[in-house]
């Protein structure tokens, strides 16, 4: 485990001490469970962007070939 000093606004604090009370979590689980949670939405945000910028290039790539078979009669 690595230790991280963290500074964190009164307001998410108290919401956060409220919430682990109730869910009889502690506080270092219930963080490393929303930083965890956090990281899996951002790589699903990343890999989204990543198949949309790769899914353009194929559709622009198969609008190119499409147009040279249609130049050239098969399209028919």
């Amino acid at each position: 485990m690595k230790n991280v000093s963290l500074k964190i606004d009164e307001s998410i604090f108290g919401e956060t001490e409220k919430i682990i009370a109730l869910i009889k979590k502690s506080r270092n689980r219930y963080i490393n469970e929303a930083i965890e949670y956090y990281n899996k939405l951002q790589k699903r945000m990343i890999l989204e962007r990543k198949l949309r910028k790769e899914s353009e290039l194929v559709k622009l790539d198969s609008l190119s070939v499409l147009k040279e078979f249609e130049q050239i009669g098969y399209a028919d």
